[in-house]
């Protein structure tokens, strides 16, 4: 870690020129040798970077949303050119270029603060070996040495011998609690940040693999901090886990308020949404009426909660609009009501007997001829039976016709059998 650290001295002075200034602030408030002013400063430090990374957050949301749109296309390149894998990737990047979309930019937010973090550690190690940096002289470094936080000096680590922490005016036993502790929160937020990513701002209609990849992540990177946080030191832990809660923080709101479509984020943000025009009659805010406009402009192409946002609207006698409103209409009320009522009015299934009494029936029959129908077909019973009456042979008793057929000789009338058979 220290010869990764190393690798970035070139931004050691910058940073810790941010945490003195930040220092001289909280030392008037807090005292100068205090965990409070060196703890807060880097806290300081974490919001200062973050707030500049805004607009590499910005892409990187647009970015994830992108990929996920594009899984499935992505997913039939990998089918249809599975066998060459040189125009498989000549594929995948026409398909990047042609949609706007750089694979890089979820990772943007990370790779852009890592010069910090590692420059942060280089500042941290330079005080616990009792070494000047930057603009840290003697007198400040002496200071930063006497800062504990909740008992644990600020340049500590969980593996330290009990020398070295002896040598820092604190005890191992205390050292290792608020490490650990640390250690458990960073992670904690780390798990907390993804999973709300996963269950709550992702489109469930689409099942790629990526989002397959994004679980495993989910698991993987609280392990890997959980692992790494034992060689990182006290100050190093609270830059980390105070990027980890901003970062939660700056999605929460980022899913609230803009949410993936078709997640389930997006279906409680349209319901609030629905009451807000329902209470109001109108759309307040300016990115709400930014949504309205983006449902608007899909017509056809809306999702199925998009599709029951529109609905909840007509019900209310409003349309969206393109540029963002709603409007009263009439047609929309009209829509609405037809719909409900040709969902109410929908006949019932027929059984299969009536219908096969239907298709034996001429289109124009009513009713009442089955009755009719059933008389003439007894009529016509009891006329054919003297007919079968007289068609018998003479002389034969009316018994035999009605006698049954024995097993292997075929019904109906016999052939007469020949004279020499007799």
């Amino acid at each position: 870690m220290d010869t990764i650290a190393s690798l970035f001295s070139f931004i050691t002075w910058p940073v810790s020129w941010v945490i003195v200034q930040f220092h001289k602030l909280y030392g008037a408030i807090f005292g100068p040798d205090t965990g409070w002013a060196w703890g807060l400063s880097i806290v300081s430090l974490v919001v200062l970077i973050r707030i500049c990374l805004i607009p590499l957050f910005v892409k990187q949301i647009k970015s994830t949303r992108n990929m996920q749109v594009l899984q499935p296309k992505m997913k039939a390149i990998q089918e249809r050119y599975k066998s060459d894998k040189q125009r498989q990737s000549e594929e995948m990047m026409k398909l990047y270029k042609e949609t706007g979309t750089n694979p890089l930019s979820s990772c943007l937010p990370i790779i852009a603060q890592s010069p910090f973090f590692f420059a942060l550690y280089h500042v941290l190690s330079a005080i616990a070996s009792n070494k000047k940096i930057g603009v840290i002289d003697q007198s400040l470094l002496d200071s930063a040495r006497q800062a504990h936080i909740f008992g644990a000096p600020l340049a500590a680590k969980f593996m330290d011998s009990a020398e070295k922490v002896e040598a820092l005016g604190a005890s191992l036993v205390d050292v290792r609690i608020v490490t650990a502790v640390m250690i458990v929160m960073m992670s904690a937020s780390q798990f907390f940040t993804q999973r709300q990513l996963m269950t709550k701002n992702v489109d469930l209609t689409v099942k790629t693999p990526y989002m397959q990849q994004q679980k495993m992540l989910m698991y993987i990177f609280p392990l890997i901090f959980a692992v790494m946080g034992i060689n990182f030191p006290v100050g190093v832990l609270v830059y980390w886990l105070t990027t980890n809660v901003w970062t939660m923080g700056q999605q929460m709101y980022v899913i609230n308020q803009n949410p993936t479509p078709g997640s389930k984020a997006q279906e409680q943000y349209l319901g609030r949404l629905l009451k807000s025009v329902t209470a109001h009659g109108e759309v307040r805010g300016r990115t709400r009426r930014n949504t309205v406009k983006r449902i608007a402009v899909k017509g056809p192409d809306r999702n199925d909660i998009e599709r029951k946002f529109v609905t909840g609207l007509a019900k209310l006698g409003l349309a969206p609009q393109e540029d963002g409103s709603v409007v009263k209409s009439d047609t929309a009320v009209a829509e609405a009501e037809g719909g409900a009522a040709q969902r109410r009015q929908q006949p019932k299934r027929q059984t299969k007997a009536k219908r096969q009494t239907a298709a034996g029936h001429p289109a124009g029959a009513k009713d009442t001829d089955s009755g009719e129908a059933e008389s003439e077909s007894k009529t016509s019973l009891q006329k054919s039976a003297p007919q079968d009456d007289k068609s018998k042979p003479a002389g034969k008793p009316a018994s035999g016709s009605s006698r049954q057929a024995k097993s292997g000789q075929r019904k109906g009338p016999q052939r007469p059998k020949h004279p020499s058979k007799k």
